[in-house]
């Protein structure tokens, strides 16, 4: 949800009132300072997770004390990975590759890059894939393992701090 406030000392604890209120858990807050509206207000994101029947109390909370929402919507895609794929990446099918994450309805690949230093050298593939937790990105990364194997693609994955 897309919140625009006012830059008022106050404003911002205002407006999270509502998410407590409607049990909303709050993943990231992020200010706009270096940008303002033709208002003069500061846009300012807030990231949170609700029951969706309450999308719309939120709202009208916000509204009924002043607050412009901007934006609303829902992201089910709340966790993300890189990935590098180094092989023939082209020649065994990206698409392919790409479908079969994409297919499972609670992961996509949302952001690709390519590198190919020539045609028969060896082609690499930066993508960023978002899930909609966890262990979907684990279910993911799983998927990318089985179709690396498959097409004789090295999958390298992210190191995560968490097991270091």
């Amino acid at each position: 949800m897309d919140l625009e406030l006012q830059d008022i000392p106050g404003q911002l604890m205002q407006s999270l009132e509502p998410f407590k209120k409607y049990k909303g858990n709050i993943i990231s807050v992020v200010h706009h300072r270096d940008r303002k509206t033709p208002r003069g207000t500061v846009p300012v994101q807030i990231v949170f997770e609700i029951d969706p029947s309450n999308i719309e109390n939120i709202k009208k909370h916000l509204e009924d004390n002043g607050i412009v929402v901007v934006r609303a919507g829902e992201d089910r895609f709340i966790e993300e990975t890189s990935v590098l794929l180094i092989g023939h990446v082209l020649h065994s099918d990206l698409g392919d590759t790409i479908n079969r994450i994409d297919s499972t309805g609670f992961a996509e690949v949302e952001d690709l890059s390519l590198r190919m230093p020539g045609i028969e050298e060896p082609s690499s593939a930066y993508l960023r894939i978002r899930a909609t937790g966890k262990e979907e990105i684990g279910k993911s990364l799983s998927i990318l393992r089985h179709v690396g194997a498959e097409k004789d693609l090295l999958v390298i994955e992210p190191i995560e701090a968490e097991k270091i």
